[in-house]
C-alpha cells in the first residue's frame, strides 16, 4: 500500500475545499442562510485547516 506525503495530502484537502468553496458559492442563490450552503462552507473551512496543518507539519518534518 502507498503511503503519501503530508504535502500531497495538503494538495488534496487544498483543492476540496476550493470545490466546497465554489460550489457553496453557487448554491447561495437569494440569500447565503441556507442549509446547503453552510453545510459547503463548513466543510470548505475543514478542508482549508487540514491543508493547513498538514503543510505544517510538512515543513516541519
Amino acid at each position: 500500500m502507498m503511503k503519501g506525503s503530508p504535502l500531497q495530502f495538503a494538495l488534496f484537502y487544498f483543492l476540496m475545499g476550493i470545490l466546497f468553496t465554489y460550489l457553496s458559492i453557487q448554491s447561495a442563490d437569494e440569500t447565503i442562510w441556507n442549509f446547503f450552503t453552510i453545510v459547503l462552507a463548513i466543510l470548505a473551512t475543514l478542508d482549508f485547516g487540514t491543508a493547513i496543518r498538514l503543510l505544517i507539519l510538512h515543513f516541519k518534518k
